[in-house]
């Protein structure tokens, strides 16, 4: 078993990792009901892309002797109504200045973090729009 989630009443939930006993609270967004005083589920599905997405890049880095330590991702999820669901999720890659790597590079993490698992998990009718917004410290490939 990975997990338990049990409902506390007023449409929160608590989620307990069994492995770690990490826990994480969920609670329905202020759109639909609830307080939105904690992700929502469908937050985490979302979240979960992006960490999924730069914990495979993280992993290629590390092959490479590359440090992504301080790689952020913005995140936004877009809802659509009828039924209720997610439409799209939008992932913003930004890269610490500090980071240097060459075209090379870049192009390898960029293809890694397409091959996560939760992104191939994501159904084809949620649009999925990914922008990696490299800094000026990218260098040239030495011939």
């Amino acid at each position: 078993m990975t997990s338990t989630v049990v409902y506390e009443g007023n449409l929160r939930t608590v989620c307990l990792h069994l492995k770690s006993g990490t826990e994480i609270q969920t609670d329905a967004p202020t759109d639909n009901q609830g307080k939105g005083e904690r992700f929502s589920p469908t937050d985490l599905v979302a979240t979960a892309l992006g960490s999924c997405m730069l914990t495979i890049m993280g992993q290629k880095a590390r092959d490479m002797e590359v440090n992504l330590t301080d790689t952020k991702i913005e995140v936004e999820k877009i809802m659509a109504a009828d039924p209720r669901r997610i439409a799209g999720i939008n992932l913003t890659f930004s890269f610490p200045e500090t980071l240097q790597v060459d075209e090379k590079q870049k192009i390898i993490l960029e293809r890694a973090a397409h091959t996560c698992p939760v992104i191939y998990s994501i159904h084809p009718d949620i649009k999925v729009n990914v922008t990696f917004q490299w800094n000026p410290a990218v260098i040239n490939l030495k011939v």
